[in-house]
């Protein structure tokens, strides 16, 4: 399922979008794709908005991710809804 698939199923069927996003998580894993990752957990984060220590797991992830691949503008965004949550 590509990221577009993903994130339509976000909004049309949220217990299959979680189950395709876990396992979607669980194969680029450890596959030193750093931003495929970044891309990911932002989406994670916008699945579990609702849910706070979900979103801010996430969000942690996202943030370490976008370091790991240079993404200077995520780290900036990322790191600034962390702060803003008092989470870093």
């Amino acid at each position: 399922m590509n990221l577009e698939e993903l994130s339509r199923l976000i909004e049309t069927d949220r217990k299959a979008a979680a189950t395709a996003l876990d396992q979607a998580l669980r194969d680029k894993h450890g596959t030193g794709d750093a931003l495929g990752m970044l891309v990911l957990h932002k989406l994670a984060v916008r699945f579990w908005e609702d849910d706070a220590r979900q979103k801010s797991f996430h969000l942690t992830h996202a943030y370490i991710y976008a370091l790991e691949s240079g993404d200077w503008a995520s780290v900036d965004a990322l790191y600034g809804k962390l702060a803003s949550e008092g989470r870093i």
